[in-house]
């Protein structure tokens, strides 16, 4: 096995604070979840620009959480804050359902897609926000095929330095989830080849990869500043990196997956992310250096992991070697599993990982529907479980 450790190279540079030695209690990490859709012709499967309509229509528990996105085909909904799963997902459903019944009133679906299953060649219908126009303007092409959907995870961690150690921590995991999250094989009324067809629309961002190694808060304000003067982001919002630090909340913001499915695999999705923040807190605190993976290593395992999703093969980075996608799974469950049995998570997340290794990944049911039935099979089946309350 290669030598993956780093020193502890953050707490000597630029002067920075010694790691801190508090207990890590799991349970008391905050989660907040951002969820991606797509509005739909059920009949179709094709996307409707049709955002502002459906938004006039929101009333009812949830739909306050619920915003406009860079499309007129896409809505965003923004959780509360949680500290436990179940309350989590109920959120989830609440706000999921909110969008769902506006979008039925306007004669559409909502879908929890991670691509547009049809009806989205070259630039799509940007929202009104002069930010989404100056983009299009300065990026061009790259603006082709966007309108993608993902699920962005926020861990509460109010030490911005101490949020980029476990950042670095952090690294080697997140093509897991990746892997985990893969649902958007179909674009454009094709299989893409892709398990995670978002993941390569979205990287076509210069900023969109992941997250460096990050020496200090000094070191990430100047690879963020270099990015604005060498104009790869036009502002802060643009800091597509797989892990970042939130600009307006004081959180981790994991942003490696795709929308989920249903609201129980975004739940799932969120106490693994909190499990392995809570592990690298711990590790962090204890002095336990980050492994020092390469970052082209690291592209190849998220490219890998949004090629394959989790029923094909993955990149174990810290093996240097491919192996089945549930296998690295299953590692990282152990490596978090102290964390998670602590603050009661285990049981749940493992009845669902179970459940999700049975049914298969949001991609493997894609695939299976657009077999039987092109667009309007994949669109009928996302339309009922992105509204679906099941949960463990």
């Amino acid at each position: 096995m290669p030598d993956v450790t780093r020193e502890g190279q953050f707490d000597t540079v630029h002067g920075s604070s010694p790691v801190t030695r508090a207990p890590v209690d799991p349970a008391a990490l905050t989660l907040g979840v951002e969820e991606e859709f797509l509005l739909l012709d059920p009949g179709t499967g094709r996307v409707v620009p049709a955002a502002e309509e459906v938004h006039a229509r929101l009333a009812g528990p949830g739909a306050d959480r619920l915003v406009f996105e860079l499309t007129r085909f896409q809505l965003e909904s923004n959780s509360a804050v949680h500290t436990e799963l179940r309350a989590l997902h109920g959120d989830l459903v609440e706000s999921r359902r909110a969008a769902a019944r506006a979008a039925a009133d306007a004669g559409l679906g909502l879908a929890a897609c991670g691509t547009a299953l049809d009806g989205n060649l070259g630039v799509p219908p940007l929202s009104s926000c002069p930010r989404y126009h100056a983009m299009l303007r300065e990026f061009g092409a790259v603006m082709e095929g966007q309108g993608v959907c993902g699920c962005h995870v926020h861990v509460g961690l109010g030490d911005r330095e101490e949020a980029l150690r476990v950042s670095n921590h952090l690294r080697p995991w997140l093509p897991v989830l990746q892997a985990l999250t893969a649902n958007s094989p179909i674009a454009d009324g094709r299989d893409t080849g892709h398990a995670s067809w978002r993941a390569m629309v979205m990287g076509r961002w210069p900023s969109a990869e992941p997250p460096p190694y990050f020496r200090s808060r000094r070191h990430y304000e100047s690879l963020v500043a270099g990015m604005l003067t060498g104009g790869t982001i036009l502002d802060r919002g643009m800091i597509y990196w797989l892990a970042r630090l939130s600009d307006h909340v004081p959180t981790l913001e994991i942003r490696a997956a795709d929308v989920c499915p249903t609201a129980a695999e975004t739940a799932t999705l969120a106490g693994l992310v909190r499990g392995l923040v809570a592990t690298a807190l711990r590790d962090v605190r204890a002095g336990v250096p980050a492994p020092d993976v390469e970052d082209t290593l690291l592209r190849a395992a998220f490219w890998r992991a949004a090629h394959d999703g989790v029923e094909g093969e993955a990149y174990d980075l810290l093996a240097g070697a491919r192996v089945p996608g549930w296998h690295l799974v299953d590692r990282m469950l152990e490596h978090v599993r102290p964390m998670l049995e602590e603050n009661g998570d285990w049981a749940p997340l493992t009845v669902q990982l179970d459940r999700l290794r049975r049914y298969g990944s949001g991609a493997v049911r894609q695939r299976a529907a657009f077999g039987r039935g092109r667009p309007r099979e994949v669109a009928e089946m996302l339309l009922a479980e992105t509204v679906s309350s099941r949960w463990a």
